[in-house]
């Protein structure tokens, strides 16, 4: 898939709230909650215009349960895809729109996703950087299949700082 990256819009939220709403109607009492999370959900952040978003749910086996459902509204049901404990549904086609990343309230991987979103709020230098870097591989790569590797490490540093934030700031409040 070819690369979209473009700047920051107000518009995410609004998709964000509104896919979400729809799939209340769907998923019902299951739904703890939906998180806004990845570059979409930064003010400011350079991103492909795909809106991330979790469910959590209460029980994530029941989740596949949707899945013809959900196949015949559109979404790609692509399973775990690679994270054990997810289920990812894709909304869009080439044109995607929206990754709707399952997770059962206990997951790890929420936590995760929540504290990188919250840092890069928090560091505006931080979402600067980022979108820099994500620039030039845009420039070097035509493909997410090329693109989405090369920013791995990166990400994966970034998350690490991330990490140590949280962990400070709860420290302090515990202190």
């Amino acid at each position: 898939m070819k690369i979209r990256l473009t700047d920051f819009s107000e518009d995410w939220h609004r998709m964000f709230q509104e896919e979400a709403q729809f799939l209340k109607t769907i998923f019902g009492d299951m739904v703890i909650r939906f998180e806004h999370f990845g570059s979409t959900s930064v003010q400011g952040m350079k991103a492909k215009p795909v809106i991330d978003m979790m469910c959590i749910v209460k029980d994530i086996n029941k989740v596949d349960e949707f899945n013809p459902r959900m196949e015949s509204l559109g979404y790609d049901v692509a399973g775990e895809w690679g994270i054990a404990g997810r289920r990812l549904f894709r909304k869009g086609g080439e044109n995607r729109t929206h990754h709707i990343h399952f997770y059962q309230f206990n997951n790890p991987q929420i936590e995760r996703h929540v504290v990188f979103r919250d840092y890069l709020r928090a560091h505006p230098e931080e979402v600067a950087r980022y979108s820099h870097f994500k620039e030039e591989l845009a420039n070097r790569f035509e493909n997410t299949s090329d693109y989405s590797p090369a920013k791995k490490y990166f990400v994966k540093e970034m998350e690490q700082c991330a990490l140590n934030w949280f962990a400070e700031s709860k420290q302090l409040k515990s202190d």
